[in-house]
């Protein structure tokens, strides 16, 4: 693609390496702020540039946090007996926007995968065991990880880990989802489904 102008081809190339944005994406994205006001693209850079310099990460949680604890872990309105335990801080956007979880999380920042080269000490599990034992009020740990074989790895992992202490460990359900076909489900999920049924 040839560029009247190489300022707009280097901001094509930045804006093409997120993902999901493709070259022409990035042109009409690059070309977009070049006809905006000024300071609406000021605005849009000094908030990109605030993202990466001011973005920390809760002391107590491990989320994604404009503070040394996050706006999760310092609320009086959650449930201090809960913990849900998750790979990253999109799952916690996921269930947030849920609105039926009322608990506090834990992101352990990934999950156990060999052949990524990434073992429990890469993640946030000590700091699990640590929380639990220095918080009583912690009465039960849900294991919200993905349905694969590495999330079952990890989920076995921490299970194990936890025997010794006082709290219920739970998992989230896994099941049809809602407006599903039974035929068009796959075996694992079926079968699951069937095993973790509940009372109509």
């Amino acid at each position: 693609m040839n560029y009247p102008s190489k300022l707009i081809e280097d901001a094509v190339n930045e804006i093409s390496r997120l993902p999901g944005i493709g070259k022409k994406s990035a042109l009409r994205l690059a070309l977009h702020l070049l006809k905006s006001e000024k300071n609406q693209t000021q605005h849009l850079s000094d908030a990109l540039i605030n993202l990466v310099e001011k973005t920390t990460y809760c002391l107590e949680c491990h989320n994604i946090s404009d503070s040394d604890i996050c706006m999760i872990c310092s609320s009086h309105r959650r449930d201090m007996s809960i913990l849900a335990v998750v790979q990253d801080f999109k799952d916690v956007l996921a269930i947030e926007n849920t609105s039926q979880f009322q608990g506090k999380y834990h992101v352990l920042g990934g999950i156990i995968s060999p052949i990524q080269g990434i073992g429990p000490n890469d993640l946030n599990i000590e700091s699990l065991i640590e929380r639990i034992k220095a918080n009583s009020e912690i009465k039960e740990i849900i294991l919200a990880l993905s349905p694969t074989m590495e999330g079952d790895t990890t989920a076995f992992y921490i299970k194990k880990k936890l025997k010794d202490l006082d709290v219920k460990v739970s998992t989230i359900a896994r099941g049809i989802p809602i407006g599903g076909d039974l035929e068009y489900t796959d075996e694992i999920t079926l079968g699951r489904s069937i095993l973790s049924r509940i009372e109509f």
